[in-house]
């Protein structure tokens, strides 16, 4: 056997093992980045979903987003108030609870009110069935298509498909904007719990192409702008826009409202904040 032959590379690849180790050693420590020791104590405050609810992409960014002054310590929709103050805690800073915010369907066309143009077969979600001809077996091609983009991304059971319609669960959603980034048609709105009166249609059609479609949608009559004593109504793309600073609750729209597609939020006529919760 051949000694040298074996001892030779041996020696080599030691040596160039400890050649790249000085290297990579001497490389962490020049280019070395440090790491502000709040950010993973701010991570530890933040419940890991990664949802995105507070426009960064996971936890690990937005805890190093708050500590570089980029973001705010209420902006995680998951852990709430409660994360807040702890965050607020680490920064030395005073934290204001964010208000309150829930997801929102714009559209009330159930199995029964909505029409239907075709029926579809085959395990479809919203975004197959969108870009199908037809898109949907809906005849509006504004409302919701039923199918359940939505229910499959939220990560906290909130959303939920009923009589061709998707609903959510207020106790549990945690307005991380997940299912208002995935529905195709931009049904869902991610809306403070403090805006009272809501507009329940998405279509951007009139009196007749509406009815044809469906029996609920708003048909852009105007009587709820007509009606409004404070001048918060006015029609914006045949829709019905709210402005909730001049709202004063006078439910004078809802009222009036034909197809009853203006509603006061969870069916109340006055329901504060903390109600709505």
């Amino acid at each position: 056997m051949d000694v040298n032959g074996l001892l030779f590379p041996a020696l080599s690849l030691g040596g160039l093992g400890l050649v790249f180790g000085v290297v990579l050693g001497y490389a962490s420590k020049k280019f070395h980045v440090p790491v502000d020791e709040r950010v993973p104590l701010i991570k530890d405050c933040l419940p890991g979903a990664n949802c995105g609810g507070c426009g960064y992409a996971g936890c690990d960014a937005y805890a190093q987003a708050i500590v570089d002054g980029a973001a705010k310590a209420n902006c995680c929709t998951v852990g709430g108030a409660t994360a807040a103050e702890k965050i607020g805690d680490i920064m030395g800073i005073k934290v204001e609870a964010a208000e309150p915010k829930k997801a929102f369907v714009k559209c009330v066309g159930t199995c029964e009110s909505a029409k239907m143009k075709g029926t579809y077969y085959g395990n479809m979600d919203c975004l197959e069935a969108s870009v199908l001809p037809g898109g949907g077996a809906k005849g509006c091609s504004f409302g919701c298509l039923g199918l359940g983009s939505c229910v499959k991304v939220c990560q906290f059971g909130a959303l939920s498909i009923e009589n061709g319609i998707a609903v959510v669960d207020e106790k549990k959603c945690t307005a991380c904007g997940a299912c208002a980034n995935i529905c195709p048609r931009h049904v869902i709105e991610i809306k403070p719990v403090s805006e009272i009166i809501r507009v329940s249609c998405n279509s951007k059609d009139k009196l007749k192409e509406v009815k044809e479609v469906c029996d609920t949608g708003c048909i852009s009559c105007g009587l709820c702008a007509r009606n409004c004593t404070s001048d918060a109504l006015v029609l914006e793309n045949n829709l019905p826009l709210v402005d909730s600073t001049k709202c004063t609750l006078c439910m004078q729209c809802v009222e009036k409202c034909p197809t009853k597609v203006l509603k006061a939020h969870d069916g109340k006529l006055i329901l504060t904040q903390e109600e709505a919760v």
